[in-house]
């Protein structure tokens, strides 16, 4: 089976862009924020970035849910933020065909976005520490980078162009 991580910064457009690729797809959708123990979603709702430590169990469970979707024989795609690369490793661990879909733009337009959200836990003030913590995506790592410039769904076509995929999810 395969699974695509939509990876990126706060505000990036995850949950958008990896709702329209599931729907395309037709594959499961997962929002990586569902899986965030409460006591994370505090921390960030009070400004205050996680470490290592707190993300390890949140990571765990999403490389789990993967790979529980796998042994059913169900693709997915799933949001999450994936900073670095030692996060995106927990998550290739997956059973399947994990590949990344690094979403990439302008800062001030990603604060941007970030500031009109109003259904959101994650304030504007964590975008810097997650710019800071980004290591994006290398080369010989399975996925591609798609600006997120253009409207979702031409971020969408070319993601799934990008990856060989059609929208049969072929």
């Amino acid at each position: 089976m395969q699974h695509l991580v939509v990876m990126g910064v706060a505000g990036s457009g995850k949950t958008t862009v990896a709702l329209l690729l599931a729907e395309r797809l037709g594959w499961t959708f997962a929002e990586a924020d569902d899986f965030h123990p409460e006591a994370n979603v505090a921390l960030m709702a009070a400004g205050t970035p996680l470490t290592d430590e707190d993300r390890a169990p949140w990571l765990a469970s999403i490389a789990q849910w993967i790979s529980q979707r796998d042994a059913e024989g169900v693709s997915t795609v799933v949001t999450c933020s994936a900073l670095r690369r030692a996060y995106r490793d927990v998550l290739r661990g997956a059973a399947g065909d994990v590949r990344f879909v690094h979403l990439a733009g302008d800062p001030e337009v990603i604060a941007m976005r970030m500031a009109a959200r109003t259904d959101h836990f994650m304030p504007t003030s964590l975008l810097p520490s997650q710019l800071a913590t980004l290591e994006p995506l290398e080369a010989d790592e399975a996925g591609v980078v798609v600006p997120i410039g253009p409207p979702p769904a031409q971020v969408v076509d070319e993601a799934l162009h990008a990856l060989g995929l059609d929208a049969d999810g072929a």
